[in-house]
């Protein structure tokens, strides 16, 4: 009987094993609702967009579309998530830095306030080359929208704190603009398994 329990036990760890080493031999999904269109499956992608830089210049699509690219949404003003997150876009940045095939983009909900040059000593402060990790701003309907794409809770709140209530993702974005995995930016675990998923990417697009 004690033989019996020991081999159906390393069947279970087998069976466990193989399909551990199966999941990590997958590619990451693509992120959000698809359709077929004559036969074609249509993904979820980053629709087009046009934002203004810390250094008042103007960011597209195209100017991401080169590599990969982490994003997150934020404000400056945020007394509550947002240090937390940006903690571990830091763990990341600090990772990749240099690293021309992967960048950061971080939208603020607060146009109002977040302007142009605020968000540049706000990026001088962290340490950053703003040529990597760019701090975007524009219409706050349209920033609210892109939110939406990502599929990032966002609205203004006066009851939250800092007056913005959003959700702390960090997301990874392949190069066609689909959205391939994303982490909770509170929880250093969390993030710690996201590296993971960015190694992952970088693997498929042999970059």
């Amino acid at each position: 009987m004690a033989h019996n329990k020991l081999y159906s036990l390393l069947i279970i760890l087998s069976i466990t094993v193989n399909s551990c080493v199966e999941k990590d031999n997958s590619p990451l999904p693509i992120i959000g609702n698809r359709e077929v269109v004559d036969g074609d499956t249509i993904y979820h992608t980053i629709p087009p967009f046009e934002f203004m830089s810390q250094d008042s210049t103007l960011i597209t699509n195209a100017s991401l579309s080169e590599g990969l690219y982490i994003s997150d949404f934020f404000f400056m003003s945020c007394p509550s998530i947002c240090p937390k997150v940006k903690k571990q876009m830091l763990r990341i940045y600090d990772k990749y830095e240099g690293n021309p095939k992967l960048k950061f983009v971080s939208h603020t909900l607060d146009p109002k306030r977040d302007t142009p040059p605020r968000l540049k000593l706000y990026a001088e402060n962290l340490g950053v080359d703003t040529n990597q990790w760019m701090f975007l701003t524009g219409d706050q309907d349209d920033i609210m929208d892109m939110a939406d794409e990502y599929f990032v809770a966002a609205m203004e709140d006066a009851s939250a704190p800092g007056g913005f209530d959003h959700s702390r993702k960090i997301l990874l974005v392949d190069t066609k603009g689909h959205i391939r995995a994303f982490a909770d930016g509170t929880d250093p675990e969390s993030v710690d398994d996201f590296f993971g998923d960015i190694e992952k990417l970088f693997s498929e697009y042999e970059i």
